[in-house]
């Protein structure tokens, strides 16, 4: 979307009617041996080619996310960790819907790739509907998604043959590290990997969080056994299933 000039965009939306998928991911630290920014990389990533396949448009990826928590990102202390307020995602979530809409657009993929992120953007939907039903303005249909989690048995099987961990504890782990061993590879440094087992945590949360606690190199569990092989299932997978996603939702 954004190389492309107004009228290409006005154009295509009167003609194709199209879904606008939008990334949101994080400026999160992701352990010693992946970036800062793989939340969004990744998931921008796989949003391009779901695109090129459906016929749809990438808006400019949400590159910030909410604030790092100890049980699902390792904790908001890690530097570079550059975190928003909840209300402030909540604010881009609703500016970026009802802008959208107002050009018309009627159909929104919005992909979430960091855990944080969840409450915050259904919010944002929330009061971005009651806005422009508030307003007398048409309604666009609006799919928010995170696209490891309609990955088919068989890829996790692949990706995890010792048994799968769970999302939380794969923050920075083998998923998304295979992701970059496919996608980016010169962004990892597999011999910084970490070599640790899960991390535990309590059931509760505890403020103000004690940087000794929990995990010390970033990673919640080892990312060890990644490689290029898993990662390309990992985005084949995810493709495909997002496609279908677009097809039953949006063109049925």
């Amino acid at each position: 979307m954004s190389d492309i000039t107004w009228t290409d965009y006005s154009a295509r939306l009167a003609a194709h009617n199209p879904v606008v998928l939008l990334p949101i991911g994080s400026l999160e630290q992701h352990g010693p041996h992946s970036p800062l920014g793989s939340d969004e990389i990744n998931g921008r990533l796989i949003a391009i080619e779901v695109a090129k396949r459906a016929g749809g448009l990438v808006a400019p990826s949400l590159n910030y996310g909410c604030r790092s928590q100890p049980r699902t990102g390792g904790g908001n202390h890690f530097p570079g960790t550059t975190s928003l307020r909840g209300e402030t995602m909540v604010m881009m979530v609703i500016d970026i819907i009802c802008e959208l809409a107002r050009h018309g657009v009627r159909k929104i993929l919005i992909m979430d790739s960091h855990y944080e992120n969840e409450w915050f953007i259904i919010e944002g939907i929330n009061l971005a509907m009651d806005q422009l039903r508030a307003s007398g303005a048409d309604l666009p249909k609006v799919v928010k998604v995170r696209y490891f989690e309609l990955l088919p048995p068989e890829v996790i099987d692949l990706v995890f043959p010792e048994g799968f961990p769970g999302w939380p504890l794969e923050h920075a782990g083998v998923m998304t590290t295979s992701l970059h061993l496919h996608l980016t590879p010169n962004l990892v440094d597999m011999s910084q990997a970490p070599l640790h087992g899960p991390i535990a945590f309590p059931p509760y949360d505890v403020f103000p969080h004690d940087p000794e606690t929990g995990t010390q190199t970033g990673c919640l569990n080892s990312p060890s056994t990644a490689t290029a092989l898993k990662g390309k299932a990992v985005f084949e997978a995810s493709v495909e299933q997002l496609v279908h996603l677009i097809e039953h939702e949006f063109l049925n």
